[in-house]
This record gives C-alpha cells, sequence and structure tokens, in this order.
C-alpha cells in the first residue's frame, strides 16, 4: 500500500512538472488534445479520450498522472 501511495505521489508530481514544463500551453490548469498532441505527436485521440476521465475534453493533474501511469501519454518531454 505505501509503494502504490509512493508511486501515484511520484507520478502526480511528474504531472505537475508537465504543466510547469508547458503541456499546458495556455497556463489554465487544464491539458487539451491540442496542447497534447502538440507535444506529444503519437498521443492519439482515443488514447486522450481514455485519459479524459471525466469526458470534459481536457485532463486536470490527476487524469494526467493516471495517464502517464497506464502509459497513454508520455511522462516526460
Amino acid at each position: 500500500m505505501k509503494l502504490a501511495t509512493l508511486t501515484s505521489a511520484i507520478v502526480l508530481t511528474a504531472a505537475t512538472a508537465a504543466f510547469a514544463e508547458g503541456l499546458d500551453a495556455n497556463e489554465d490548469g487544464m491539458v487539451t488534445i491540442e496542447e497534447t498532441v502538440a507535444m506529444y505527436p503519437d498521443v492519439t485521440p482515443e488514447a486522450f479520450s481514455e485519459a479524459d476521465a471525466n469526458d470534459d475534453g481536457a485532463l486536470d493533474a490527476e487524469e494526467l498522472a493516471a495517464a502517464q501511469e497506464a502509459g497513454l501519454i508520455p511522462n516526460e518531454t
């Protein structure tokens, strides 16, 4: 359990860093498919949609962290 919590914390930290590194180009706290593909051209709309847990058309830090942990979106630039 502690390992899972630690892993989740590390991935969330990486996702937060991704926001800071420019993935969130307009700095609104959300990452759109356009912003994602601009940085990671190999991310498909299907992968993005799978990552968008609440179907709002954008990823927040938690959704991004989960997507990176699942391998749907790269976690490095």
